[in-house]
């Protein structure tokens, strides 16, 4: 398919008016469907994610980048027009975008592999309109080739629960063998304790939903439960984005433990008491967005693996549905929009 030949209108989910997910800041429009400019993808969605991010962007945790954006940075789909300079990908090529999508190349961050930390670097469903639609504009450089013989579902989740994860492991520095703490399990976070225990980790997750915990024990985790771990951790990973979790969780790591945040958002953080929480040198780390070159590991990592992906679907009308379930707690795994 050509450019001239784009298909209009496009259905896309936009957030209307950031507020609590039970106002319903998201609205169902329908617009032009833009055709791709140099260096650009035009994609038919197949099926997005749904990340707790979207939810923060929703409600207003996150201020908006530009207004009425579609969510959404976990998008499988086809290519189905390329604009002029894409060499690598072409029409009929299954392709994903993910949160990172672009970064000004040129910056002493880009210029030393840490475009994470662009200061010019733009987000899929932040920046530009995401993947809560029928179709969407990539920049080719930024988006992925998928690993052969997963589903769309299947696939969608690891563009940010998965590669997400990847960096926040890398950054807990896991010792061969040690101990894992994972607080709060949701999207990201099953998909990283199956990484973790492929590297051999001893897995301790700490969550307060039944749901979770029995997922977590089903997919190999040694203790899931509300209260501390049984044993003190080498490392944590937190997930959930609760601040009154940071004293807790590095109050149960042991000597030179390290702590990493996964989350793009955290509520405040408590005060910490330097001799029980940091003293014996435990770190604390953020985890900002990723790099390419951490997408594409974690792909290949996990065409190795091939870790179980639990999925609820949603068709794409029910967006707003699938936001709110998962403010509610009410999903056990990834929520994934499809398209028909």
């Amino acid at each position: 398919m050509t450019a001239s030949e784009v298909p209009v209108p496009t259905s896309a989910w936009v957030v209307e008016r950031p507020g609590p997910i039970a106002s319903t800041p998201l609205r169902l429009v329908e617009r032009e469907t833009p055709g791709p400019g140099p260096g650009e993808l035009l994609v038919r969605v197949r099926a997005c994610g749904v990340c707790r991010t979207d939810l923060h962007l929703a409600e207003g945790d996150l201020a908006p980048h530009r207004t009425r954006c579609t969510p959404g940075h976990e998008a499988v789909g086809e290519v189905i027009a390329a604009g002029p300079g894409v060499l690598d990908l072409r029409v009929g090529d299954r392709v994903g975008a993910a949160w990172l999508a672009g970064t000004c190349g040129e910056c002493r961050y880009c210029r030393t592999g840490r475009e994470n930390l662009c200061p010019a670097s733009r987000y899929t469903g932040w920046d530009i309109h995401g993947g809560y639609a029928d179709h969407l504009l990539v920049d080719a450089r930024y988006a992925y080739r998928l690993p052969e013989g997963w589903s769309d579902e299947d696939a969608a989740p690891l563009l940010c629960a998965g590669i997400i994860g990847h960096r926040a492991l890398e950054r807990a520095e896991l010792p061969p063998g040690g101990r894992l703490g994972i607080y709060g399990f949701g999207a990201s976070a099953h998909l990283t304790v199956q990484l973790a225990l492929a590297r051999g980790a001893e897995v301790h997750v700490v969550t307060r939903s039944p749901h979770a915990q029995r997922l977590a024990l089903e997919l190999g985790a040694a203790s899931a439960g509300a209260d501390a771990p049984p044993q003190p951790l080498d490392c944590a990973i937190l997930f959930a984005p609760v601040g009154n979790l940071v004293p807790v969780a590095l109050a149960a790591l042991d000597r030179g433990g390290t702590l990493a945040i996964a989350g793009i958002h955290l509520s405040e953080i408590p005060p910490l008491d330097y001799d029980r929480h940091l003293f014996q040198e435990r770190t604390v780390r953020s985890v900002t967005a990723n790099t390419r070159a951490d997408g594409r590991a974690f792909l290949a990592e996990a065409a190795r693996l091939r870790p179980s992906v639990r999925v609820t679907r949603y068709p794409m009308r029910r967006a707003d549905q699938a936001l709110k379930d998962l403010a509610a707690g009410r999903i056990t795994g990834v929520a994934v929009l499809v398209t028909p």
